[in-house]
């Protein structure tokens, strides 16, 4: 045997390193619901290059087992058992053809491959949404409309946008690009270059229309640069450093994907398309001794985001974010001690760039325990000696990514509470789409779609719709919709002084038309029921929905752009579980025709009463522009929470046991 020499051993042991660690991440055992790793992700983009060498990808998902089989493998424990097989669903796109690739990770082989030959488009990825925006940047018309309008083409930033569909047969996979002049100010939005547009194939990614229609005077740059850094002076309003300790560091845990907090403890996901997905939610009853399942699976499901102007530059941005520009990998990396307080830990997720290489979005998800001050129940009691006083701070666990959509930037807050509430949030600040041409509202003669905020700046009217796939298993797989009318009662005869009352009349949904609703003032009351399961005095386990931003669609039912945002029609709506029915606007978004959305399902109208169900929850928006919403709009809030109703025996929070005080570092610290 020869001695080997110092390189090639060198080398023998990096590829001996590199093999080990192939083995380990192979035989790696994974929650059934963990997100695709690198490993993974790296192993489908050689599989599918392999087979399409001109592949672009994408959508690149989880393909999750039956809920059968995960919540098997839950309820027995194993985590150190691997759930096989585990595999992927790819979508990508190969010479203007859309295939859906499903692969078995466990044996690294394609399962299937196939054309997809249904109407719409799949994800937009960012490259190719890059390359779009390039292209009017050397286009010999555009550059004369710079010159035209006597602007600096080094100064222009351009975009990509869908652009729908209006009844016609789309062949091409197309979008509208639209550009934006700088020149003195980072906030590009607040100057749009008007009357030019420009129309790219992504596939053959070249220009195949161009227009320039009309010049409109732009706004100025000055006031519109956002930073802190800019504003000169900074306005110092004389808050003090503040933060959030916690001397005997967090409450919670993580182990993996695996988050434990007080008496919660679920799985936190990712998808590229969705973002956070929280699943396996369950709370510990204390009086059971036992950990009872809330929701299988919780996350949104499609944005819609119709605005209302409808000129030839406008009329066709009527955005579904999920499907079209995918809310998930739209993720940006969470500020320390801005985005998310001092005491909060990150985690970083991945997805599949447009050539299939995997990629990272670094603080991506933060959790964190949150006390502001709030109580979670208290009484003062006069009427006894001593005047007792009883008072819960509520503590509270939040799980929060932030989607920056363009000009929009989506804060979603999951949060736990330990009086079993599920409370999500959506938080929205935003560079307002603008248009140009008046300085007063005295010169405006026709209708604008919006609001005159500045000089040269109106601000577009649009809406904002979140549908929210809520997966609830109360106590138990099988469960119901329960209407909960509120009616007042005229009182006829003698029995009281009183002439009315209103009483609780409860109605179940049988049936997926039963359950459309649309949330006005007189209600209804609505909750998840387990039908076969009672608390002790005999009241069926439950859950209700409290919604909180439940504003309708004002547009027409028939009209092409809420065809496709039709989950928008109704606040709720509930389907049997059915494992495809994931994406409310449906799977292939862009320049869809509606024809596989969740109004499209919920026709064949199926039986779901005491079934496994999903409860779908639409949030609304209606914004018409205000002058504070610029340059910047402060952020808006809209949240719905789900609440026991009958689930516990009694107040699940009656023996939680406050948290210690903080022993103050700096005790000598005075107020001014």
């Amino acid at each position: 045997m020869y001695p080997m020499g110092g390189s090639n051993f060198t080398i023998v042991l990096i590829f001996l390193s590199f093999l080990t660690f192939i083995l380990v991440e192979a035989q790696k055992v994974h929650h059934p619901l963990d997100p695709l790793t690198p490993f993974e992700l790296n192993q489908i983009k050689t599989l599918v290059t392999n087979s399409h060498q001109n592949a672009t990808f994408h959508y690149v998902g989880l393909d999750e087992p039956s809920k059968h089989k995960v919540l098997s493998w839950s309820l027995q424990n194993r985590p150190n058992e691997r759930l096989n097989p585990r595999r992927a669903f790819v979508i990508v796109r190969v010479d203007s053809k859309s295939r859906e690739i499903l692969i078995d990770l466990s044996k690294n082989l394609i399962l299937s491959d196939k054309v997809y030959r249904g109407n719409g488009y799949p994800t937009l990825n960012f490259e190719e949404q890059t390359l779009a925006g390039e292209l009017p940047l050397t286009y010999a018309p555009f550059m004369d409309s710079i010159a035209k309008r006597g602007l600096n083409i080094s100064e222009v930033l351009c975009q990509a946008f869908t652009i729908g569909w209006y009844g016609e047969k789309n062949t091409k996979r197309v979008v509208r690009v639209m550009c934006y002049y700088m020149d003195g100010t980072i906030n590009f939005y607040m100057r749009p270059i008007e009357g030019v547009m420009t129309t790219v194939d992504l596939d053959e990614m070249r220009i195949v229309d161009y227009r320039d229609r009309l010049i409109v005077p732009m706004a100025k740059a000055h006031g519109t640069d956002y930073r802190e850094s800019k504003q000169n002076p900074p306005f110092d309003t004389g808050i003090k450093a503040m933060t959030i300790l916690q001397q005997d560091g967090p409450s919670f845990s993580l182990d993996g994907n695996h988050v434990r907090w007080a008496n919660w403890q679920f799985h936190l996901g990712f998808d590229m398309r969705a973002g956070p997905i929280i699943s396996l939610a369950s709370i510990y009853d204390h009086d059971k001794d036992r950990y009872r399942r809330v929701m299988y699976k919780g996350y949104i499901s499609e944005l819609f985001v119709p605005y209302q102007d409808m000129t030839e530059e406008w009329y066709f941005r009527t955005y579904l974010d999920a499907g079209e520009y995918a809310f998930g990998i739209c993720a940006v990396p969470l500020e320390p001690s801005k985005d998310c307080p001092k005491n909060a830990k990150f985690l970083d997720v991945y997805y599949t760039t447009g050539d299939g290489t995997p990629a990272k979005i670094p603080r991506a998800f933060c959790v964190f325990e949150r006390y502001a001050g709030d109580v979670m129940w208290r009484h003062t009691e006069a009427a006894v000696p001593g005047d007792t006083v009883e008072v819960r701070p509520d503590v509270t666990l939040v799980v929060r990514m932030v989607s920056t959509v363009a000009n929009y930037d989506y804060t979603i807050d999951w949060e736990f509470k330990q009086s079993g509430s599920i409370k999500a949030t959506v938080s929205l600040s935003e560079f307002l789409h603008l248009r140009g041409r008046y300085t007063h509202t005295s010169q405006i003669k026709e209708e604008i779609y919006g609001t005159l905020l500045a000089e040269n700046v109106i601000g577009t009217r649009h809406d904002h719709f979140l549908s929210f796939h809520l997966d609830l298993d109360i106590d138990g797989v099988a469960n119901s919709l329960m209407k909960t009318h509120l009616q007042t009662v005229r009182v006829t005869d003698e029995s009281s002084p009183r002439k009315s009352y209103w009483k609780v009349v409860n109605e179940v949904a049988k049936t997926e038309s039963d359950a459309k609703i649309r949330f006005s003032g007189a209600g209804p009351e609505i909750v998840v029921v387990n039908p076969n399961k009672q608390t002790k005095v005999g009241n069926d386990f439950g859950y209700r929905l409290i919604p909180g931003s439940a504003a309708t669609p004002l547009l027409l039912e028939d009209d092409y752009a809420q065809i496709r945002g039709a989950f928008s029609n109704y606040n709720v709506w509930v389907t049997p579980y059915n494992k495809s029915e994931k994406w409310a606007g449906g799977v292939y978004v862009d320049q869809s025709h509606g024809d596989d959305t969740l109004a499209k399902w919920t026709l064949r109208n199926r039986e779901i009463e005491n079934k496994d169900i999903v409860l779908w929850h639409t949030m609304g928006f209606h914004h018409v522009p205000l002058q504070e919403d610029y340059p910047i709009m402060p952020t808006i809030s809209g949240a719905f929470e789900l609440r026991p109703a009958n689930f516990f025996e009694h107040n699940p929070v009656l023996k939680v046991k406050s948290p210690k005080p903080v022993k103050w570092v700096n005790c000598s610290a005075k107020l001014n």
